[in-house]
């Protein structure tokens, strides 16, 4: 699905009386859209077409909430990215030191790059996704001890 088409499913529900819509392709992708107090909300089911490192039904689920104090968790919806560009190193890697005001990833919402700072000081114990995999607003990006 192309994010144009999945914008007009958007603007549909948003000018329905329906809560929730569920999209399904013939290549298995499935996006799901469901008003909230006035808001929406996108749940991505399948990951981009050029990644092939998530099951094509597994859910990319926030994060557990007892588990917060040892990860860094996205702050957004969007799509996850591991350094500035294709060529460019990782931001951070398994064994990095990092502080408070360590960039660790960016997440692009809407076009927009949006640098996502640790938070926290410790290492990076964990990487939980590869590069361009969509993510939800809580979805698990890094262990940090």
């Amino acid at each position: 699905m192309d994010l144009e088409y999945i914008k007009k499913l958007m603007r549909e529900l948003e000018s329905s009386s329906l809560g929730k819509l569920i999209v399904k392709d013939k290549n298995g992708c499935e996006v799901h859209l469901e008003k909230e107090s006035e808001k929406q909300q996108v749940h991505y089911s399948h990951p981009p077409a050029h990644s092939h490192s998530v099951a094509p039904h597994e859910t990319l689920k926030p994060a557990e909430s007892n588990s917060k104090e040892n990860m860094i968790a996205s702050p957004m919806v969007g799509t996850y990215y591991s350094s500035p560009s294709p060529e460019e190193a990782p931001f951070v890697k398994v064994g990095d030191s990092v502080t408070e005001d360590t960039i660790v990833c960016i997440i692009e919402a809407m076009k927009v790059m949006n640098e996502v700072k640790a938070g926290k000081s410790g290492v990076i114990k964990k990487l939980h996704l590869e590069n361009g995999h969509p993510v939800e607003f809580g979805t698990k990006l890094f262990s940090i001890e």
